[in-house]
């Protein structure tokens, strides 16, 4: 314990030392004294005592092997694309059981990146807008991307993987109004019909219009007009096209989706199955006119973990805040834990510290208030590079103000920014191959180790209350 704490006031020292000397942009690595390039710490999470709610739930999961725990993981770019967090969510239900995919959301149709465990297809095109613009009247709730049609449209849902067939899906709409209906599968129906019989007539020499029209008992103006021909002139070897008087069968094929009954609670609509699903279709509920899909939660009866993520490139805190619906639909995760891994474009934008803290004591206070029993862990911005080659020094100072404060507004943190090396480790990451080319976002093993870290730090965590547990 004493490690940790003099670990902790180490990098405390360290962060008021190197926002106190650098300059984030005009300066660079080389022009300044300082006594050390990376930071050493210890992979922990600080503040644990405020976890106890959701350790003491893990506990009873473990030894019960019932129930779930929800896991909502909130942030920017680093989170969309589900690498991070779906480390974490393959570890933890590795350990503790797979209770489902969790929550979902179509980004391709939003025209963006997403994780792979739902495949989503649609015959609609979409319109989106993402929460980082400024509101439009569009309703922007749970998945922070708003998305909406007008069409008719056949919206599939499927899973990738057998593990993660569910029994229930819950849809999340604006103001839970009832906008989709359900089908676990189609019907082909075969429809008899009957149409003119049409034949094709190859033009011989010396043919003219009215010669043909003759022939089959029709008229010029009819073979004109099947045609699309302007004049009577025709040539040899070309085909027309006749439309008889005789009657062909015809039989036309099509899709029928047989809707399910939706039940419905306060927070979502929802369909549940005895026997698990690999896919369903969302379909429009015929006397709505506009459709907005907020997300959709896919569980399994099964126990153990659900690891919701929620990510939006681009976004930040103050972009979470300008939406309240976002918070209002939270509860429908009904989280044990809601992580929040914001910060890194702020500190592009250059916010202060204070500025940035304002708006994160913000999005805490919506979460808690919505959410009172769900715990929270705020995970620092990660090490990056302005410009491919100055340090990021806005990210340490909002690192040594996310620490200064987690006991006041209870929460606990795990400090990214340390453990990944601190303030100058980005090129010794980027050797590594953790980091893109832009030196911002981290490779897949980059992001991978980050998974595998936060696990540690967290399992180290749960572990410790079990051994002090009364």
């Amino acid at each position: 314990m004493i490690k940790k704490v003099l670990g902790i006031l180490f990098c405390l020292a360290f962060y008021a030392n190197a926002s106190a000397q650098i300059d984030s942009v005009e300066v660079d690595k080389d022009s300044v004294v300082i006594d050390s390039t990376i930071i050493i710490s210890d992979n922990i999470i600080t503040n644990t005592s405020v976890l106890d709610p959701v350790f003491e739930k893990l506990f009873k999961l473990e030894q019960q092997k019932k129930g779930h725990i929800n896991i909502v993981h909130i942030g920017d770019s680093h989170i969309q694309a589900d690498l991070f967090s779906g480390k974490v969510r393959e570890e933890l239900q590795a350990k503790y059981g797979n209770a489902g995919p969790g929550f979902s959301f179509p980004y391709n149709l939003a025209k963006t990146n997403g994780g792979y465990k739902v495949k989503f297809t649609s015959n609609a095109s979409w319109e989106s807008r993402r929460n980082i613009y400024t509101p439009d009247g569009t309703e922007v709730g749970l998945s922070a991307i708003g998305l909406t049609t007008a069409e008719n449209f056949v919206l599939g849902l499927e899973v990738r993987d057998t593990s993660d067939y569910f029994n229930t899906i819950k849809i999340v709409t604006p103001h839970n109004t009832s906008l989709f209906d359900v089908a676990t599968s189609s019907k082909t129906i075969t429809l008899e019909s009957t149409e003119p019989k049409v034949i094709v007539h190859k033009i011989k020499s010396g043919e003219a219009l009215s010669i043909i029209a003759e022939k089959y008992n029709t008229s010029v103006s009819e073979i004109k007009k099947y045609n699309g021909l302007r004049s009577n002139n025709i040539r040899a070897g070309k085909t027309l096209k006749i439309l008889t008087g005789e009657k062909v069968k015809k039989e036309v094929q099509r899709s029928e989706f047989i809707p399910l009954d939706l039940q419905k609670d306060s927070l979502n609509s929802y369909y549940y199955s005895s026997e698990r699903l690999s896919k369903i279709y969302l379909l429009p509920n015929k006397q709505e006119k506009l459709y907005n899909l907020n997300g959709v939660i896919l569980e399994k009866d099964a126990p153990g973990i659900l690891y919701h993520t929620i990510g939006v490139n681009g976004a930040k805190c103050s972009d979470y805040n300008k939406y309240p619906m976002f918070f209002e639909q939270l509860p429908a995760l009904n989280p044990d834990l809601v992580i929040i891994s914001l910060g890194t474009n702020e500190s592009f934008d250059k916010l202060t510290a204070t500025e940035y803290i304002a708006q994160l004591n913000m999005f805490i206070d919506s979460v808690k208030a919505e959410n009172p029993y769900a715990c929270v862990i705020i995970t620092t911005p990660p090490t990056s590079l302005f410009k491919k080659k100055y340090p990021n020094t806005f990210v340490g100072d909002y690192t040594r103000n996310i620490l200064m404060q987690e006991t006041e507004k209870g929460y606990a943190t795990w400090n990214m920014f340390a453990v990944l090396g601190g303030l100058f480790s980005v090129n010794e990451n980027a050797k590594k191959g953790l980091m893109s080319s832009d030196r911002i976002h981290y490779s897949r093993e980059g992001y991978k180790q980050q998974g595998e870290q936060f696990t540690e730090a967290f399992l180290n965590a749960y572990n410790n209350f079990k051994l002090n547990r009364q």
